[in-house]
């Protein structure tokens, strides 16, 4: 499922982590769970670029 799908049902401290450790390359237990529950899915225990750069996107201040 595409993240833009997911990404409104995790949970606020997930969201909080996958922001500030953005690109990690494994995301710690709570963070995959909530990913999971939410519709998500991790590849090698991460997310992917094209998630990665949702995120940051999702994050940034507009003007």
């Amino acid at each position: 499922m595409e993240i833009h799908l997911w990404w409104i049902n995790m949970e606020l401290p997930a969201k909080q982590w996958l922001r500030e450790n953005n690109e990690s390359e494994s995301v710690p237990d709570f963070v995959a769970e909530a990913v999971e529950g939410a519709g998500g899915s991790l590849t090698g225990g991460t997310l992917t670029q094209r998630e990665w750069d949702f995120i940051v996107t999702q994050s940034e201040f507009v003007d």
